[in-house]
């Protein structure tokens, strides 16, 4: 639901801050809320291998992934956004298949398709074929390799670091790794309503302070693949905000891919049946 308000979010700032701008005061917003409640927490001194993947994490997940997405949005339309985005999930699943050794079961592999589909009926349904930029598609793309990639190597910080560390630690490599957009930002403020400020507060304290660290906790008890498709339920609930929040009167068939989306990850929640031990 955080994640899904952020596109709206990110939408209705575009035209107000420039996407480096963007992503800094969100971070900044969402480094300064973690950090108040880990003084409430204790510290886990990581590992130099530990500092090694949050600092990736923190530029490729927190920097990297939201100055593209952000740039990537301002040359294609919201639906052809979604749909590369959530080539994540796919991402997700093979990659750690081959690098944590997680299984690729039957059941997550017919979710990851038809959830897929659903994200393919909502993009295509509420896509301008006017607005097909080849670099904001490539920006897109490099998103969701920046996404894969990251909660592929936060996995392994769950045995030990606890979700607030881990992402107050990586929201703030990601508000470094910004620091040259500082005059964007500080221009933007300037020029911004007050209105339009308390929305990129929101974008950090919501969608970056709670839903990232909402989801590295969930990261702790479920597998990267696993997890990652529960992000097919964005798009839905993104449409249904837009339409709520923007105006935005989604066409027919994104209802019918939202239910594909909500049907690929119930598939994905099933087990194998267990097979019966003779006594």
């Amino acid at each position: 639901m955080l994640w899904a308000s952020a596109f709206v979010a990110i939408r209705h700032l575009a035209d107000i801050f420039t996407p480096g701008a963007l992503s800094l005061g969100r971070l900044l917003v969402g480094t300064l809320a973690l950090g108040a409640v880990l003084l409430t927490r204790r510290w886990v001194a990581p590992t130099r291998g530990e500092w090694v993947r949050l600092v990736a994490i923190g530029v490729l997940w927190y920097g990297l992934y939201n100055v593209a997405l952000n740039a990537g949005e301002r040359r294609v339309d919201a639906g052809t956004a979604a749909l590369l985005i959530q080539l994540s999930p796919v991402l997700v699943a093979l990659l750690a298949a081959a690098f944590l050794g997680e299984r690729l079961t039957v059941w997550l592999g017919a979710g990851l398709v038809v959830a897929f589909g659903g994200v393919v009926l909502i993009a295509t349904s509420t896509s301008g074929h006017e607005q097909r930029d080849p670099w904001g598609v490539a920006l897109c793309l490099v998103s969701a390799a920046a996404y894969a990639i990251s909660v592929v190597l936060q996995k392994p910080l769950t045995v030990r670091l606890s979700a607030v560390q881990i992402t107050w630690t990586a929201c703030a490599v990601g508000a470094v790794a910004c620091v040259p957009f500082t005059g964007d930002l500080v221009d933007g403020v300037g020029a911004a309503s007050v209105a339009d400020v308390w929305w990129l507060v929101y974008l950090g304290l919501f969608p970056t302070a709670i839903a990232f660290s909402t989801y590295a906790y969930a990261l702790t008890h479920m597998s990267a693949g696993s997890l990652s498709v529960t992000t097919y339920l964005v798009p839905p609930i993104t449409v249904l905000m837009s339409w709520a929040f923007l105006g935005e009167v989604p066409p027919a068939l994104a209802y019918v891919g939202g239910v594909l989306c909500l049907a690929g990850v119930a598939l994905t929640r099933r087990r194998p049946p267990q097979s019966r031990v003779a006594v």
